[in-house]
């Protein structure tokens, strides 16, 4: 009931389910889902709500979903993907970015690492408004949009940085159909 309830909160005419788990592909499995009313949105909460969500990443034991997202769905122009890990044989953080963005980046860098923008950040001189130009004309991004990724990008920085992680992930990052820049889900190790 709490689903339905949260699409009739947000208003509109139709409606995302996510099912919050810490794996990739949930789309593919059937754990992210658009919901034309109220009433679909909890029979979508009522399926999911317990339920084990296998993906390639979760393994054949699957991982159980307790939590869901519902939100409005995005006018999407284009999928990115954006991410900051540990490059340990530089012992720098990395950025990693690609206009391929969406479900799949692991197969885009195999079939096409071309598409694969790297932008290392030195820890003594920190990230530098180069790196989201350098990005943002990589991605097909122009003016705002790249003065948005340089915020973006400052931020996932601090982040990373404050909380020690090892992955900080956004994908997708989009382009909305009006133009602006949106980091549509993400993930954080």
């Amino acid at each position: 009931a709490d689903a339905g309830a949260a699409c009739l909160r947000l208003g509109g005419q139709q409606w995302i389910c996510k099912a919050q788990v810490h794996a990739g592909g949930r789309g593919k499995a059937g754990g992210v889902v658009r919901v034309q009313s109220p009433e679909e949105a909890q029979a979508q909460a009522e399926r999911l709500l317990g339920s084990r969500l296998v993906t390639r990443q979760s393994g054949p034991g699957g991982l159980p979903v307790g939590t869901l997202l519902i939100e409005e769905p995005t006018a999407i122009a284009q999928e990115l993907y954006l991410s900051a890990l540990v490059d340990r044989e530089t012992r720098q953080v990395l950025f990693m970015a690609s206009p391929a963005g969406g479900m799949d980046i692991e197969a885009v860098a195999a079939a096409t690492p071309e598409q694969i923008l790297l932008i290392h950040v030195h820890p003594a001189a920190g990230l530098q408004p180069f790196h989201a130009r350098r990005l943002g004309f990589g991605l097909g991004l122009t003016g705002d949009q790249i003065k948005a990724l340089g915020g973006l990008l400052n931020g996932i920085y601090r982040l990373f940085l404050a909380t020690d992680a090892s992955l900080v992930e956004v994908n997708p990052l989009v382009v909305t159909a009006a133009g602006g820049l949106i980091a549509l889900d993400a993930k954080i190790n």
